[in-house]
């Protein structure tokens, strides 16, 4: 991960700068179309899990728009941009005055990504729309994610929405469409992205040179490619085989096992594959209460969906006080370990 580039994954390519998309032709005709038409909505909302090319798609739609300005003369499909387009380079490198990123901030004084956009990176948003207003060009804005705004980034970015400029475009991606504000919700044109299937999941893990042929991979990346390079570059596998051995052992031996995941969740530059761990286990959870439910085991289900709301306030109360993860996650798998009612 670089500074200029916070969350990118190992072995993984900056969505501006990859030139493939697997799996999503259907989107992609849609946007096209909807474009060509010149009835197209000024503000999209990617929806879909994270990690299977929302965001790869927020840019290729965006090269595009400023590719084929006019959208009656534009093609009828999306088509791979070609790098060495002057459209191409400047949105691969930041550069273009027709397109701006907002994502959460790196904090200066502490070198991390901050927990949140900020209502100042909304406010650049403005300060876009107000210096390119001359242009006659459009002006995309990339909100990635949306669910990551705080309530004063989201009500700055609903101010916009209700008036846009003209030839605006805002193309939001969203995780979890549920954290956003209904109102920025309704502003907005929903299109949802599946998760890959088996074959687009091997041909974009090839197209980052992964081979990918081991059925377990693509059973436990549920169709995403960033789940995926966790399993093979961080170590997400033997994340998920030592959370197993925690939930079969006893005794001692189940809190010798919690101290040596937690000791791998809690080191230097664990942060991905703590994230990894986190969603791993509001999975298995939300699964296991799902079981139980369909069995009639109506008490159980209850406890488990209990503890995967609990566990989430918990995991967001020591994000935002920087409390000690190592203690954070014992107190995690003690509250799984502990028996049914």
């Amino acid at each position: 991960m670089s500074d200029e580039r916070p969350g990118l994954l190992d072995g993984a390519i900056w969505p501006a700068e990859n030139m493939k998309l697997f799996g999503h032709e259907d989107a992609e005709a849609f946007l096209a179309q909807s474009y060509r038409s010149g009835k197209g909505h000024h503000a999209i909302l990617l929806e879909g899990p994270p990690g299977i090319g929302k965001a790869t798609l927020a840019f290729r739609f965006a090269n595009h728009v400023l590719t084929h300005p006019n959208p009656a003369s534009s093609p009828e499909l999306l088509a791979d941009p070609d790098p060495a387009s002057p459209v191409s380079r400047q949105i691969a490198s930041g550069a273009s005055h027709n397109l701006l990123y907002l994502a959460r901030p790196v904090d200066e004084k502490t070198g991390k990504v901050k927990s949140a956009i900020t209502i100042d990176e909304v406010r650049r948003a403005g300060r876009f729309f107000s210096q390119t207003s001359g242009t006659g060009n459009w002006r995309i804005v990339i909100i990635d994610p949306a669910d990551d705004m705080n309530r004063n980034a989201a009500n700055a970015i609903l101010k916009i929405l209700e008036e846009p400029p003209k030839r605006a475009l805002f193309l939001l991606i969203s995780h979890a469409p549920g954290k956003l504000l209904p109102t920025i919700r309704s502003r907005c044109l929903p299109l949802k992205l599946a998760p890959l299937e088996d074959g687009a999941l091997g041909a974009a893990l090839a197209h980052l040179g992964i081979e990918a042929g081991d059925p377990d991979l693509f059973a436990a990346a549920n169709g995403s490619v960033g789940e995926a390079l966790k399993l093979v570059n961080y170590g997400g596998g033997e994340i998920i085989e030592a959370y197993n051995e925690v939930l079969q052992a006893q005794g001692a031996s189940a809190r010798r096992a919690m101290h040596r995941l937690a000791d791998a969740l809690s080191g230097k530059d664990s942060d991905t594959i703590f994230e990894f761990f986190t969603s791993h286990v509001a999975e298995d959870l939300t699964r296991k209460a799902r079981a139980a439910a369909i069995a009639g085991q109506v008490a159980a289900a209850e406890r488990l969906a209990r503890l995967h709301s609990d566990i989430g306030e918990r995991l967001s109360v020591s994000d935002a006080y920087n409390l000690d993860r190592k203690q954070t996650i014992l107190s995690i798998l003690g509250d799984i370990k502990q028996p049914g009612p």
